[in-house]
């Protein structure tokens, strides 16, 4: 089926990542991790809003008991480790520190992140600056009073997702040196990764792998960073479609709106001559024609 990205949000993100759809509110909830903002888009008014944030955030997640919370309640993974962000009407924002990590060297923070279909949040470290290719990065078991390191070893841990049963966990290193997709066997019980596998073997393919999702058929969607493409693959590995999206650099992308048919995909916007994609940083909507899967409440 053919699927034409349309502009939602001209947001201008440095790096817009981690959209997730809150299904109560019917609004798009996303991060741009260097503006150290919490962006919303509300799918009934078309209202965009930002609160900043103390840190840069990688990540967040619907948090349990949001639902009194007039723009919710969200688990945050930043700089120094995890918060709880509340956003307000006044365009303020509570930060209440939960747990903090101890990263191995300097310069380092929360990457990419997800919920798995228990709640329980898991995210990677990262260092900033890529171009060391330091292999210093953890995936983290966010779930309990201390985090926990799950996986090590990584430059740009990427590509956090789950599949429908939640017995297999998928995740990428978008690092240039790497470029590669990996699946686990999930053990749902204790929430930890084992018998990693490669899924996809991206440098052959246009785009580096990014943020990705997966739909109620168990496919993974990832976006295909500076190709400009959001790719689809099978739960066996194959490469279904790629779909076009007007900006090089799309971030991640996630499920939503009214009966989970549409794919949000945000983007990054970077330096220099930004002629040729003007839009870059937006935040794109565009109908697959597949539906995607609930995203669970955090019970962080």
């Amino acid at each position: 089926m053919n699927a034409t990205a349309e502009l939602l949000v001209d947001a201008r993100n440095g790096v817009g990542e981690s959209p997730v759809w809150d299904a109560q509110r019917q609004c798009l909830f996303w991060v741009d991790i260097p503006g150290r903002a919490l962006w919303s888009w509300n799918a009934g008014t078309g209202e965009a809003r930002q609160w900043p944030t103390p840190e840069m955030t990688g990540c967040i997640a619907l948090a349990a008991g949001s639902e009194a919370s007039p723009h919710g309640r969200w688990v945050a993974a930043m700089e120094t480790g995890v918060a709880l962000l509340v956003p307000h009407d006044d365009g303020t924002l509570t930060h209440e520190p939960r747990a903090s990590v101890q990263h191995p060297r300097s310069g380092m923070r929360f990457n990419d992140g997800r919920c798995d279909r228990q709640g329980r949040l898991r995210a990677g470290t990262m260092v900033m600056d890529m171009s060391l290719a330091a292999a210093a990065g953890s995936v983290y078991a966010l779930d309990g009073a201390q985090p926990r390191v799950l996986l090590g070893g990584l430059i740009t841990p990427n590509g956090m997702a789950f599949s429908p049963d939640g017995k297999t966990m998928y995740l990428s290193d978008s690092h240039p040196d790497v470029q590669t997709v990996w699946a686990f066997d999930y053990d749902t019980d204790t929430g930890t990764p084992h018998r990693q596998r490669v899924f996809i073997d991206m440098k052959p393919l246009p785009g580096r792998p990014d943020g990705a999702a997966v739909d109620e058929d168990g496919a993974y969607w990832i976006c295909g960073n500076d190709a400009g493409l959001v790719h689809r693959f099978t739960p066996d590995g194959r490469l279904d479609r790629s779909i076009a999206v007007p900006v090089k650099k799309p971030a991640m992308c996630a499920f939503g709106g009214s009966g989970l048919d549409t794919l949000f995909v945000t983007s990054i916007r970077p330096g220099g001559d930004l002629s040729d994609q003007p839009l870059a940083g937006g935040v794109f909507a565009l109908r697959p024609g597949v539906r995607g899967l609930p995203e669970p409440h955090c019970k962080t």
